[in-house]
């Protein structure tokens, strides 16, 4: 199962593979030569597949847990001053994503979507102390009954040049469900009230909508 991101690139993709495999055989008269190059193509095709892949996932939903919006490895769990929406001290807790990972961005808790917001940025590598403030990302705040307002933050990356962000303000959303997607690596961080349970350790893996971050 594909996400439907992808659909425009997969499609181009193999259209590209196809076409330039068909000239190869047709034109490339020295056999290594002719399938050194279909092979790398097809490699290409399947490199694209898996980014864009969106398993079937049965989810666990609990109002007093907040999920991992994101499939990658645990970077940072530290007491910081967020000063965008709360203006004041938060637990932020950031998964960073490789290209071979998963790019669905969830939820991370289910309520109403108080805050959506783009800004435009730089492209630092993800792991860079200042990518949370100065690269292209979205932020997006969703009021929980347990947690408060609750804040995660998509990322841009060095290679990541598009960021997409299906929340909106007023919006009911549910725990888990799609909340955006990220072409081609980089990392989300959740924001959270400094009181809450932390259930994951640094460098830990994590897996989006699954892998359960901070409890009450």
């Amino acid at each position: 199962m594909f996400h439907k991101e992808g659909n425009k690139i997969i499609l181009i993709a193999l259209a590209l593979c196809i076409s330039l495999s068909l000239a190869a055989h047709l034109y490339i008269e020295n056999t290594v030569w002719k399938y050194s190059l279909i092979a790398i193509l097809v490699v290409l095709l399947i490199l694209i597949l898996q980014f864009f892949r969106n398993p079937n996932r049965h989810f666990t939903l609990n109002d007093k847990t907040v999920l991992s919006p994101v499939d990658g490895k645990v970077v940072v769990i530290e007491e910081v001053f967020e000063k965008e929406y709360y203006n004041e001290k938060r637990l932020q807790i950031s998964v960073f994503m490789s290209p071979i990972n998963v790019h669905v961005t969830r939820y991370p808790v289910g309520g109403k979507v108080v805050y959506s917001k783009y800004h435009p940025g730089k492209y630092l590598v993800a792991w860079h102390p200042k990518s949370s403030e100065e690269n292209e990302r979205t932020t997006v705040v969703v009021h929980s009954e347990e947690f408060g307002d609750v804040l995660h933050r998509q990322i841009a990356g060095a290679m990541a040049r598009r960021i997409v962000n299906y929340a909106e303000s007023g919006q009911q959303v549910e725990q888990a469900s799609d909340s955006g997607f990220i072409k081609f690596g980089s990392r989300v961080d959740v924001f959270l009230p400094l009181d809450v349970k932390v259930d994951v350790e640094l460098n830990e893996i994590v897996k989006g909508g699954i892998t359960v971050l901070a409890s009450k």
